[in-house]
């Protein structure tokens, strides 16, 4: 699929499925914009793809979403593409959850999903033409234990695309949601290891998955791309699952 000219935003873009959709959607003739917290990931990344932009920045500030969306418009024009791939998870049920477990979660799953939606689809609409990819999860449709905040956001997520997709359908905006299953990300690893035994709780994750391993973050980068691309041009408000069975055991 050829991506030749056209600007790809991409949240969470430093490290794990944000990462891998950026290298691909590069690979592509994409011209990426990569946003992150992470600097020095986000750099290394973006010293990688000739032509790149990285802006470094929590995805759920109101001020720093606005100012760049401004940049990448000043710089690009409208974006033919946004991936909100930025997420985060504490592990914790809705009991032993904080309000700022809660919010740190929201902040970054739905929040900054919403607010980067919120900054380029006017480009997109003014232009006819865009796509929206949102990074889902499995657990907000089978459920899952210890990760209240999360499920919650996931679950949020596949809602809101389902409203901007009907809202835009006459825009030319196009709005998908990927749903991975467990994904070999620096997230994931990180909820594992808050396990009293992180292999073992490996082991049982592998187990839910029919096809007996995780996934990699360069398949749902390629189920990322699919949507995103003109081979999807007659799909909106649809949920891909790229969860290796999960959901149909």
């Amino acid at each position: 699929m050829d991506l030749a000219g056209r600007v790809a935003v991409i949240t969470g873009a430093a490290t794990g499925i944000g990462a891998a959709t950026a290298r691909l959607m590069a690979s592509r003739g994409a011209t990426v914009v990569g946003v992150d917290r992470n600097a020095a990931a986000l750099d290394a990344l973006c010293a990688g793809l000739p032509g790149s932009m990285a802006l470094v920045g929590d995805v759920g500030d109101e001020a720093t979403v606005a100012a760049h969306a401004r940049s990448v418009e000043d710089r690009f024009g409208a974006p033919a593409i946004l991936v909100t791939a930025a997420g985060w998870s504490t592990g914790k049920g809705a009991i032993d959850s904080t309000l700022d477990d809660w919010n740190a979660v929201l902040n970054t799953n739905l929040t900054g999903t919403f607010l980067w939606c919120r900054a380029l689809l006017p480009g997109m609409i003014a232009r006819k033409s865009g796509s929206i990819v949102l990074v889902g999860s499995q657990l907000a449709f089978a459920g899952g234990r210890s990760n209240a905040p999360y499920l919650a956001s996931k679950g949020a997520v596949a809602s809101l695309a389902r409203c901007m997709a009907l809202d835009h359908a006459d825009d030319g905006v196009r709005v998908n949601v990927v749903v991975p299953g467990a994904i070999d990300t620096p997230l994931l690893n990180r909820a594992f290891a808050r396990s009293d035994d992180p292999q073992a709780a490996r082991a049982r994750s592998v187990a839910r998955h029919p096809l007996g391993r995780l996934g990699q973050a360069e398949e749902v980068a390629r189920a990322i791309l699919f949507l995103a691309g003109d081979d999807a041009s007659f799909t909106t408000g649809s949920c891909l699952m790229v969860d290796g069975g999960w959901l149909a055991a």
